[in-house]
C-alpha cells in the first residue's frame, strides 16, 4: 500500500501574491494551443515546451513522434509535458544525475513554474518518488489542482510571477538559479575544475592589430635582433695621469 502525500504548508512565493500585473520584456510569454493561427505559433510552442522542460533540446534529444501527435490534435500540451518528463532525456540529465530532492525541486520548478516551498515539501514529494517512481510523480504533479489552475490542458508551464512590480531586479530564470547537477554530482563528475594555462591567451580586435609597413613593428624588428653592446670599461681615477693623458698645446711666439 502506498503512503500517502504528506501535509506541507505553503510559503509566501511571489507567485502567490495577488497584483496588478503590467506587460513588459521580461513578464513570461505564454504558449497555449487556443491561441494558434498558423503553423510557426505551433513551432514556437514546441520549442517553449523543450525549452521549459529540457532548457535546450539537441536534435537527438526531440521526441518527434509525441510531437507529431500535438500537431495532429491527438494529444494535448499537458499531455506533451508528461512525454517529455518521463522522456529518456529527462531521465538521464536529471533523474541519474541527481538524489530524489533535487530530482523533486527540478520537477516542481518545471512543471507547476515555482520553487519548493520548503524541505518539507522536498521530502513529501520524495516519498512519491520512492513508492510509486518517476511516473508516479510526474502524474501527480500534472494531475493536481495547482497545475490544472495554472496552466490547464493547452498552456505551456512557466515561471510564475518572476518579475514583481515595484522592484528593479526580478527572480532568476529557474535553469539559472538551479544547475542541473548538485554538488555532490559535480564533484563525482569532476567539474567544475580551475585550468592554469602558462600563457595568457588574449583577443585582440582585426582594427588594433599591428598591419605591415606600421612604425609599431619597428620596435619588434629590434628586439628580434638581439643585439648586444660591450660593456664600457671601468677606470679608476687614481690610475689617470693628468701630465701625460692631457694633450699640451705649445704656444709659438713669432
Amino acid at each position: 500500500m502506498s503512503l500517502p502525500l504528506l501535509n506541507y504548508s505553503p510559503s509566501s512565493q511571489n507567485q502567490r501574491v495577488a497584483s496588478y500585473e503590467i506587460g513588459g520584456d521580461e513578464q513570461p510569454r505564454f504558449f497555449s494551443t487556443d491561441d494558434l493561427y498558423d503553423t510557426s505559433d505551433m513551432d514556437s510552442l514546441i520549442e517553449a515546451a523543450y525549452r521549459q522542460m529540457f532548457f535546450h533540446a539537441f536534435k537527438c534529444d526531440r521526441q518527434i513522434f509525441l510531437e507529431s501527435q500535438l500537431r495532429n490534435g491527438q494529444i494535448t500540451v499537458r499531455d506533451f509535458i508528461r512525454g517529455l518528463a518521463l522522456s529518456p532525456t529527462f531521465y538521464s540529465s536529471f533523474y541519474e544525475k541527481n538524489s530524489n530532492y533535487k530530482f523533486v525541486e527540478h520537477c516542481v520548478q518545471k512543471i507547476l513554474g515555482r520553487d519548493v516551498y520548503s524541505d518539507r515539501e522536498k521530502i513529501a514529494w520524495s516519498i512519491v518518488v520512492a513508492n510509486k517512481g518517476i511516473q508516479g510523480l510526474v502524474d501527480e504533479l500534472l494531475d493536481s489542482e495547482e497545475y490544472l489552475t495554472s496552466f490547464g490542458y493547452n498552456t505551456v508551464p512557466y515561471q510564475k510571477r518572476r518579475v514583481l512590480p515595484g522592484r528593479p531586479e526580478g527572480e532568476r530564470p529557474i535553469h539559472i538559479k538551479n544547475p542541473r547537477y548538485d554538488a555532490y554530482h559535480r564533484n563525482q563528475l569532476g567539474f567544475p575544475q580551475i585550468v592554469w594555462q602558462s600563457q595568457v591567451k588574449r583577443y585582440v580586435p582585426q582594427e588594433k592589430k599591428v598591419t605591415a609597413g606600421n612604425p609599431q613593428m619597428f620596435l619588434n624588428m629590434a628586439r628580434s635582433i638581439g643585439a648586444t653592446g660591450a660593456a664600457p670599461a671601468r677606470v679608476s681615477t687614481g690610475e689617470i695621469n693628468i701630465a701625460t693623458a692631457v694633450p699640451y698645446r705649445k704656444v709659438t711666439v713669432d
